[in-house]
């Protein structure tokens, strides 16, 4: 075929194949290819079709880039507690290489998909280095047009477990969970329930959930099932549910491990509703340390997951694979620490039952959750 047919070279077609497919000269599809804005809505259709109905593989621009380089990171939404934490330590990080941080949030505040250019074509016309994601999972078609483009990606606490290949650093969410149980087991509890997310619970959230059954089991204290709650930390009306059904039981716990912070002022209020107190009447204890638990009252003991060290790792590690090393292992995990504030006591003498829970029951409003109860 001749040098004006729609024959690829060794490295995939032209940008002057692509022209000729869509039927426009080779400076306005190089427009499209670089996201400048003066090309008609219609001719725009008719090149990105082309390109992609010719597989043209429109390279980063990073390399050859006298801008400052950029990376990208996409959360999931940006009204995530977490995304703060995350942000900060791959900014800082990025800052120290040189390179500036990009976010976008995959979803607008309704949880719905921002419309527009999709954050994979955006990245290729910024020319980034590579992306970052949290919370944000990418599709397997996404990753299919990632490593096409050959774009090097991290992901940070991925809440599935990722492809074979992909690389992903989070926290020791199985030791956390461990931890967690051991210190309230440490204080005399053996009641002691956990509430994590809803059945089918992400990958984080199935190893700290494996962790406070092991906690429990290596103290020799009986696994109780109905002990176990689900509930979406997002939802407050099904943490509360969550919690009453572990008061209304015939022994209800002393304690709750929460397989996330977000839960806890759910917690709270299920527990101010029926009168009782944290720590007096059960204690408890949550996963990650977000900002917001620190203003509870009273503070929350929960276990650190270190977000920003875990964004500054993924950085590091995409800046690697950027130029051609690959990680040693695809799963990094930093240690997670216990962090002791006042939500955390030995169980009340004697135990919550059935009887004390509707003698202490009726309602009490959120500051009055503090303090201790009169004895």
């Amino acid at each position: 075929m001749g040098r004006t047919g729609r024959a690829r070279t060794a490295t995939g077609p032209t940008l002057a194949v692509v022209a000729r497919e869509a039927g426009v000269s080779v400076p306005t599809a190089s427009k499209v290819v670089n996201g400048r804005e003066d090309v008609a809505p219609e001719t725009r259709r008719r090149v990105t079709e082309a390109l992609d109905r010719l597989g043209y593989v429109r390279r980063p621009r990073f390399a050859g880039a006298r801008t400052t380089p950029l990376v990208d990171l996409v959360v999931n939404t940006l009204d995530d507690p977490a995304s703060g934490a995350v942000l900060h330590g791959a900014e800082a990080a990025a800052h120290d290489a040189g390179l500036e941080v990009v976010v976008c949030a995959a979803r607008t505040r309704t949880g719905s998909e921002r419309p527009g250019r999709t954050w994979q074509e955006r990245l290729v016309l910024r020319g980034s280095a590579g992306v970052l994601f949290h919370l944000a999972e990418p599709s397997p078609a996404q990753y299919a047009w990632l490593e096409q483009h050959r774009v090097p990606l991290a992901l940070i606490d991925p809440a599935c477990e990722p492809p074979p290949g992909a690389v992903s650093v989070g926290g020791a969410n199985w030791q956390g969970g461990v931890t967690a149980t051991e210190h309230l087991l440490a204080l005399g509890h053996e009641r002691v329930a956990v509430i994590t997310g809803p059945a089918g619970p992400t990958l984080s959230g199935r190893a700290r959930l494996a962790g406070y059954r092991s906690a429990l089991a290596n103290a020799g204290v009986r696994h109780r099932p109905e002990y176990t709650r689900h509930a979406d930390g997002t939802d407050d009306a099904s943490v509360r549910r969550a919690v009453r059904e572990l008061l209304d039981l015939p022994q209800p716990p002393t304690a709750a491990f929460l397989c996330s912070d977000r839960t806890a002022p759910g917690v709270y209020g299920a527990l101010a509703e029926r009168g009782l107190r944290v720590p007096d009447d059960m204690s408890v204890v949550g996963f990650d340390d977000l900002p917001e638990v620190r203003r509870l009252s009273p503070p929350l003991t929960t276990v650190r997951q270190p977000l920003a060290e875990m964004a500054a790792t993924a950085l590091h590690l995409l800046l690697r694979m950027r130029d051609g090393h690959l990680p040693e292992s695809t799963r990094t995990e930093l240690s997670t620490r216990l962090v002791e504030r006042a939500s955390t006591a030995p169980p009340p003498v004697p135990p919550l039952g059935r009887p004390a829970a509707v003698l202490l029951g009726g309602t009490a409003p959120w500051g009055e959750v503090s303090g201790p109860r009169p004895r």
